[in-house]
């Protein structure tokens, strides 16, 4: 009996309607099958010829507080909760169309679009997953934050994250480990939203960005806590940190098996991470690529 693991795609269509929080434009994503090897790739469908922009680290761009692609002059923003969604459920193959820039905040959350490929179904491919095993322990730091990855036994992902917004604020200090498997990212990392203090939302909107945005529409964070809102967990800060990992990861284009764990890490370190990785395969080759 084969038992090598294969490639994923949706089997129906399924989209998911919002707007982004940055613009405030109204946007509408949907998740269509793909063939194998396709990878995650994004469609602009408002664009002429209807560019394609693949999820790989190699196409990211530098954007504040998100994760952004850009293709020659095609671009999408705020990708993470998308990325961790398919990733998170073991989709490897799928087209996401999408008729603005930014995709919808939605509740901050990767819910909605767990719900959307839920519905559709995923369905086995025949043609073996791309896995990555770590072999050798890597450490990335950049300022206070750090990311470090180290082999691990059973050939599973082994998540884990600290998070330190030190006394005297609602959030504190948080610390969470995960195994990921599809079952786990639904229940505990999926539901898990975005969050700012109140002086970073306040400095946004003076910019002129998220002015569509509510307290209800994310976890914004005063003195005493949520404003006109309710935590889905008593830690969902740092579920939310796993779940952008998650999905930052998903850049590498293949299932990453190993310890990740990391410290303050954002966007940024996440997808310095996988270029490191990525660099140090091509050199050392300290992975072993299966089947």
């Amino acid at each position: 009996m084969d038992t090598t693991p294969k490639q994923c795609t949706i089997a129906t269509a399924g989209s998911v309607e919002g707007f982004g929080y940055w613009e405030g434009r109204d946007v509408r994503v949907e998740f269509r099958p793909a063939s194998p090897n396709t990878g995650i790739v994004f469609v602009r469908s408002d664009l002429p010829g209807r560019p394609r922009i693949a999820a790989r680290v190699e196409n990211r761009v530098e954007t504040p507080r998100r994760t952004s692609l850009r293709f020659g002059t095609a671009g999408v923003d705020m990708i993470e909760h998308i990325m961790a969604a398919l990733a998170g459920l073991g989709v490897d193959n799928c087209e996401v169309w999408a008729d603005q820039a930014e995709m919808p905040g939605c509740d901050g959350s990767s819910l909605p679009f767990v719900e959307a490929i839920d519905t559709a179904g995923v369905v086995a491919q025949d043609a073996p997953r791309s896995r990555q095993i770590i072999r050798d322990v890597l450490r990335l730091e950049n300022g206070q934050g750090w990311f470090e990855v180290r082999p691990l036994d059973d050939r599973q992902t082994l998540l884990r994250y600290q998070l330190d917004y030190g006394d005297g604020n609602p959030i504190g200090r948080q610390l969470l480990e995960v195994r990921l498997t599809p079952e786990v990212f639904r229940r505990e990392l999926a539901p898990c939203r975005t969050f700012m203090l109140k002086k970073e939302a306040d400095w946004l909107l003076a910019q002129g960005l998220g002015r569509r945005v509510s307290y209800g529409d994310l976890l914004v964070f005063d003195d005493d806590g949520p404003i006109d809102n309710e935590l889905r967990f008593a830690d969902e800060c740092v579920r939310h940190k796993l779940l952008d990992m998650v999905g930052d990861l998903a850049l590498s284009g293949s299932q990453l098996l190993g310890s990740f764990s990391a410290s303050r890490s954002g966007h940024r370190l996440n997808a310095e991470l996988v270029g490191a990785l990525r660099t140090v395969a091509e050199s050392v080759n300290p992975w072993r690529r299966c089947a």
